[in-house]
């Protein structure tokens, strides 16, 4: 199999994870790092056996070369790396991951429509528990994506998904794990009010999530399905749900969800 270099120009939560993951695929000395501020990237290379280069040597050298800036500052980065781009003679493929912008846009800001691969990660990508979509250009070569993918499997499950629906998608696998969050939180909260330790309330509400997700996605059944399941009738947890209910959980949810959605539309405009 070809031996492929990955460069990750920014190496914050979402490029750190990537490049975390590639690392349990890929040789050290086959991953190039690149951040705005040297320190972070210096450590992560530490960590990983990895080489820290600049932006124009990432862009020179990298057959995958992650885009993790801000969607903001994604025109200036390609302005600055296109004359190296322009220069090379070895394919090559970017990967954004940046919101809201499209494998179109992508080659807009790049001036020219090399291969683009438009990946939506989330932060459990840091510990393989990672829901990634992915959309690519027609022209990425069959072998490099299964080679891309191959490198980011231990991040977790990545799944094919039209581009137009890559912002729904998203928002759902990407910004949930705050939403996520703030329910563990408050479960544990909750647990903290009923008199239990802090540890202890935030070690059983996170594994209760844990469980509950891996219960979903192994049996296949209807979220509703797993909730009657655990709601006795007379019980308590029956009692719970309609408290939930009377609050409005799952409007709120949606509502969430949506203004999010909806926010990262707004940033193609």
């Amino acid at each position: 199999m070809t031996e492929y270099s990955f460069g990750f120009i920014g190496t914050g939560n979402m490029g750190g994870a990537l490049a975390r993951a590639a690392s349990k695929r890929v040789p050290g000395g086959r991953i190039l790092l690149s951040n705005r501020t040297a320190a972070k990237s210096e450590a992560l290379a530490r960590e990983l056996g990895a080489r820290v280069v600049g932006n124009a040597a990432a862009a020179r050298e990298a057959d995958f070369l992650f885009l993790g800036v801000k969607p903001k500052d994604m025109a200036e980065l390609l302005a600055s790396i296109a004359p190296e781009l322009a220069m090379r003679e070895k394919p090559f493929v970017l990967v954004s991951i940046a919101a809201g912008l499209s494998v179109g846009r992508i080659r807009e800001l790049a001036g020219w429509p090399w291969p683009v691969v438009v990946l939506k990660p989330n932060t459990p990508c840091a510990v393989g528990e990672g829901m990634s979509f992915y959309a690519c250009s027609q022209d990425v070569p069959p072998d490099a994506l299964a080679a891309l993918l191959d490198a980011l499997a231990a991040s977790g499950r990545l799944l094919p998904l039209e581009e137009d629906l890559m912002d729904a998608a998203g928002v759902v696998a990407g910004c949930g794990p705050a939403f996520a969050d703030l329910f563990l939180e408050a479960l544990a909260d909750g647990g903290v009010a009923c008199g239990l330790p802090r540890k202890t309330a935030y070690q059983a509400a996170a594994q209760m999530l844990l469980g509950a997700a891996k219960l979903a996605l192994e049996t296949g059944e209807h979220p509703g399905a797993l909730k009657d399941a655990v709601c006795s009738p007379g019980g308590t947890t029956i009692q719970g749900v309609r408290a939930l209910e009377r609050g409005g959980l799952r409007s709120a949810v949606m509502e969430a969800v949506i203004a999010a959605w909806e926010k990262d539309r707004n940033l193609k405009n």
